[in-house]
C-alpha cells in the first residue's frame, strides 16, 4: 500500500475494495491498496484538432472545402463530466480520444456547411463558427469533453465559385466605389456651394455686426472721452483751486509766524528793558544809597566825636559850673554842623558824583541793551510803510532805551539828570 500522485494535467481513478463507486482525483494524491484496488489515469491535456471537410455541398449544391481549428479537453473540475469521460475514454490513449473528438467535430462541421450557402459561409465566418461551436459542444459535453474554442481557418472550392464571387463582389465594390465617389463629389460640390453661401452669409453678417459694433464703440468712446475730458478739467480746476487755497493758507501761516516772532521779540525786548532797569537799579541806585549811608555814617561818627569831645570838655569844666550848658550847646552845635555836612554831601553827590557815575555807566548800559541783538540769528521785521527799517530801526530802538535812562534815574533817585548835566557843563 502507498500514496499515488498525479499532476494538474491528469486525473486518477481508483476502483476496487473499499469504494462503492470509482474515486476520481483530478491532480493530487490518493491512498491505494495494492492487489485490492486498481488505479487508472486519464489525460486532462488540451487537444488541438484540425478539422478538414472536403467537397461538401452547401445548401445550394455548390461544393466547397473548409478547414476548422478547435481546442478541446476533458473537463476534470466537474465530477459528472469527469465521470462521463471516464466511462467513455478510460483505458484509451490520448491519441484515441483525439480521434474521437475530431470525428465528432468534423461531422458537425459538415452538417453546418450543408445548411448554409457559400456566401453566408464566406461572408460571415463568425456566424458559421458560432453554429459549429454550439452544436459540437452539446454532443461533446455528453462525453465529458469541453470545446474551448473553434475557428474557421479557410474556405476553398475547385470550381472557381469563390473566385467568381470575389470578382463579382470586387466589381460591385468598384462600381459602388465609383458611384460613391461620384455621389461624394456631387455632394461635396453641393455642400461646398452651400458652405460658400453660408460662409458668405456669415461673413456679411459678421461684417455688418462688426460695423455695427464699431459704430457703437465709436459712439461710446466719444461719450466716454467727453466724460473723461470733463472730469479731467474738473480735476484740474479743483487742483488749481486747492493749490491756491493751500498757498493762501501757507502765506497766512507764515504771516502768523512772523507776527508771533515779532510778539516774542517785543516780549524779549520788554524783558531786556526790565532787566536793564533792575541792573541800573543795582548799579546806580544801590551804590548811591550805599554812598549815602557811608556819608551818613561818617557824619554820625564826626558828630559822635564832637559829642564825645564836648562831653569830655564838659566833664573837664563841670567843676567850673558850666559843664552842662556847654555840653548842650556843643551837642547842638555838633548836630547842626553834622546836618549841614550831610546836606552838603548829599547835594554834592547828587549834583556831581551821580552825573559822573551815570555818564561813565551809560556806554555799558548801551552795550548790554544791544547784546541780545548780537546773538540773534534771524530777525523778521514787519514794516507798516512809516518810519525807519532795518539797521536804522534797531539802532533807533537801542538809543530809545538809552534815552529813557535819565527819566528812570529820576524816578529811582529823584535827581533830574538833565538839569544836573546842564549845571555841570557850566
Amino acid at each position: 500500500m502507498g500514496f499515488e500522485t498525479c499532476g494538474p494535467n491528469e486525473a486518477m481513478v481508483v476502483s476496487g475494495c473499499g469504494h462503492s463507486r470509482p474515486l476520481m482525483v483530478p491532480g493530487g494524491r490518493v491512498w491505494k491498496w495494492p492487489i485490492f484496488q486498481q488505479l487508472q489515469r486519464i489525460s486532462l491535456n488540451t487537444m488541438t484538432l484540425k478539422i478538414h471537410s472536403k467537397e461538401v455541398n452547401t445548401s445550394k449544391g455548390v461544393p466547397i472545402s473548409c478547414i476548422g481549428v478547435a481546442q478541446v479537453k476533458i473537463q476534470g473540475q466537474n465530477q459528472d463530466m469527469l465521470a462521463n469521460a471516464c466511462m467513455q475514454f478510460l483505458g484509451k490513449s490520448e491519441h484515441e480520444i483525439h480521434n474521437i473528438a475530431l470525428e465528432t467535430l468534423e461531422g458537425h462541421q459538415r452538417a453546418i456547411m450543408g445548411n448554409m450557402t457559400v456566401e453566408e459561409i464566406y461572408q460571415d465566418r463568425k456566424k458559421f463558427a458560432k453554429h459549429v461551436f454550439e452544436v459540437a459542444s452539446s454532443d461533446l459535453i455528453q462525453m465529458g469533453i469541453t470545446v474551448v474554442s473553434y475557428t474557421l481557418k479557410d474556405v476553398t472550392d475547385n470550381e472557381g465559385y469563390l473566385a467568381a464571387l470575389g470578382q463579382t463582389r470586387t466589381a460591385q465594390i468598384h462600381r459602388d466605389a465609383k458611384i460613391g465617389e461620384a455621389e461624394s463629389r456631387r455632394d461635396a460640390g453641393i455642400k461646398e456651394a452651400i458652405a460658400n453661401q453660408d460662409r458668405m452669409k456669415v461673413k456679411y453678417e459678421n461684417d455688418t455686426e462688426i460695423a455695427k459694433a464699431k459704430r457703437d464703440y465709436d459712439l461710446k468712446k466719444a461719450a466716454y472721452d467727453i466724460e473723461v475730458q470733463t472730469k479731467k478739467a474738473e480735476s484740474e480746476l479743483a487742483y488749481d483751486l486747492q493749490a491756491a487755497i493751500s498757498k493762501q493758507a501757507i502765506k497766512e501761516a507764515e504771516m502768523q509766524i512772523k507776527i508771533e516772532e515779532r510778539a516774542k521779540q517785543i516780549q524779549v525786548q520788554d524783558q531786556e528793558i526790565l532787566r536793564r532797569e533792575k541792573e541800573l537799579e543795582a548799579q546806580v541806585k544801590k551804590p548811591a544809597e550805599a554812598e549815602k549811608y557811608r556819608m551818613e555814617t561818617i557824619a554820625e561818627a564826626e558828630r559822635n566825636k564832637v559829642v564825645l569831645e564836648a562831653e569830655a570838655d564838659a566833664e573837664s569844666i563841670r567843676m567850673k559850673g558850666e559843664a552842662q550848658a556847654f555840653a548842650i550847646e556843643a551837642r547842638a552845635k555838633a548836630e547842626a554842623e553834622q546836618m549841614v555836612k550831610k546836606a552838603d554831601a548829599w547835594k554834592d553827590y547828587q549834583e556831581a558824583a551821580m552825573v559822573d557815575m551815570v555818564l561813565s555807566t551809560l556806554p555799558k548800559v548801551a552795550a548790554e541793551v544791544a547784546a541780545p541783538l548780537a546773538t540773534t540769528r534771524k530777525i523778521t521785521m514787519v514794516s507798516s510803510g512809516k518810519g525807519d527799517i532795518g539797521a536804522a530801526k534797531l539802532s533807533g530802538e537801542v538809543l530809545d532805551v538809552v534815552a529813557k535812562l535819565p527819566e528812570m534815574i529820576e524816578k529811582l533817585t529823584g535827581v533830574d539828570m538833565s538839569k544836573a548835566m546842564k549845571v555841570k557843563s557850566r
